[in-house]
């Protein structure tokens, strides 16, 4: 009997456990789920027979070390910054490596060791990354294999809030990490666009987003993301005159949100001095200048250069930036305070449901014409527990998990889902799970 270690129990990991569980009475699995909090993980087991938990302090490596030494295949759902130490237990004891984050350079690094000790260490297979590349190579390499030469390649993904639950002025409510939207784009971004670099400072960011829209589903804008330029490699599209990544929102988000960046209300740096004293009018006046004769309100519409009727106005006003509340915390960052204001107006009600909604754009030429695809791809929660995050996270974990228990994924080293032999089984099973992608083609000249 094989055995799959799932570490973190999770938001994201419902979906995951439930699959995993689902298969492992056809394939005769023990599936074990650790987590310091062992009464959320037996939550998640829910007493199924080919299940078992364990409390877990991962940072405590004998224990977890013991977990992993008894162990088939590890699944990491632990923050990104966990996931190193695990990878180098899991080569230590020469079991197979699951995780859905972004490759480090630390995962990296253990790339030529996994393979001379034959490990697959299996990265970056959740939504973004993850359903991303795979669907965005699944048409590349159709489009290549018709003799279409890619000439662009634009991709966008977002963690949104289903229609029929979009019901404040932002048209947004956290779906996932709050601290990662908070912070989003602070490293800068570039990309390649008409054939030019171009590089973006964080402070213009959000004032530099594109109109898109999804066929169902309506308009959204897309703001760039992180750094584009390395899915040349990724993708094989060294020569493309535009590869561009972003993030979707719904229209007006950018702009509003801008208006807390250039504000300062964003900033991570350093702790504010005084903060245990404020109200959350006080923390925007402390970044305004001093003028006893002008409300807050007017200092800022100033500063920021808006109209009496403005939609970015109202959106930071809802947010109860103006009101004399107490900020309640004893040290912080504006980051801090700001994210601590928005998990509480963000916040999810019992019965929403969140929308994951992906796009790609890719532009091709074939016997002198020029052609646009778009692919678009949404999918909605059902209920708390089979948010669309948790389904989009889990699903490709939970496949590529079993495709590496099966020897259908059978590549030692550090991976990422780019390999016809990794996206096709996987984005076949997606589709089976109703997560599958619509396409529409049009001619340019």
């Amino acid at each position: 009997m094989k055995r799959i270690l799932v570490l973190g129990a999770g938001k994201s990991t419902g979906v995951l456990i439930e699959y995993l569980l689902h298969e492992a009475a056809t394939h005769d699995w023990r599936v074990v789920v650790a987590d310091l909090d062992v009464d959320l993980a037996r939550r998640r087991v829910a007493g199924h027979e080919r299940g078992e938990t364990a409390e877990l302090d991962v940072e405590d490596d004998g224990p977890r070390d013991r977990l992993i030494a008894a162990a088939d295949v590890v699944v990491s759902m632990l923050p990104a910054s966990m996931h190193p130490d695990v990878a180098r237990a899991c080569i230590e004891h020469r079991k197979h490596f699951v995780s859905a984050s972004y490759v480090s350079a630390e995962i990296k690094d253990l790339a030529q060791v996994a393979e001379r000790h034959g490990i697959t260490m299996l990265n970056e297979m959740g939504v973004d990354p993850g359903i991303d590349h795979m669907s965005a190579m699944e048409r590349l390499d159709a489009l290549r294999g018709e003799g279409k030469e890619i000439t662009a390649f634009e991709t966008f993904t977002g963690g949104l809030i289903a229609p029929e639950c979009d019901d404040n002025p932002w048209r947004y409510k956290f779906t996932w990490n709050p601290r990662n939207v908070v912070l989003a784009g602070q490293g800068g971004v570039k990309f390649k666009h008409n054939g030019r670099f171009k590089y973006i400072p964080y402070h213009k960011l959000f004032s530099r987003f594109e109109p898109l829209s999804i066929p169902g589903y309506g308009d959204f804008e897309g703001y760039p993301n992180r750094d584009s330029l390395k899915y040349r490699h990724h993708y094989d599209l060294w020569d493309v005159d535009t590869i561009y990544r972003g993030t979707l929102r719904r229209p007006g988000f950018c702009k509003a949100w801008d208006c807390l960046v250039q504000v300062g209300l964003t900033d991570d740096s350093y702790s504010l001095e005084g903060v245990d004293g404020m109200t959350y009018r006080d923390f925007v006046n402390a970044y305004l200048w001093y003028d006893e004769q002008m409300s807050v309100e007017l200092k800022l519409r100033a500063y920021l250069k808006l109209d009496m009727n403005s939609e970015e106005f109202d959106k930071l006003e809802w947010l109860g930036l103006f009101e004399r509340r107490p900020i309640g915390l004893k040290r912080a960052t504006p980051a801090q305070v700001l994210q601590q204001l928005l998990e509480e107006k963000w916040a999810l009600k019992p019965d929403d449901k969140d929308m994951i909604a992906m796009l790609h754009k890719i532009e091709y030429a074939k016997d002198g014409r020029r052609y646009r695809e778009q692919s678009s791809m949404v999918t909605l929660g059902s209920d708390p527990v089979r948010t669309a995050m948790a389904s989009t996270v889990g699903l490709p974990t939970g496949i590529g998990t079993k495709l590496i228990l099966t020897g259908v994924i059978d590549h030692p080293g550090v991976l990422i889902p780019t390999m016809p032999d990794v996206y096709r089984p996987v984005l076949k099973e997606l589709r089976a799970h109703g997560i599958a992608f619509q396409h529409t083609v049009e001619e340019l000249g």
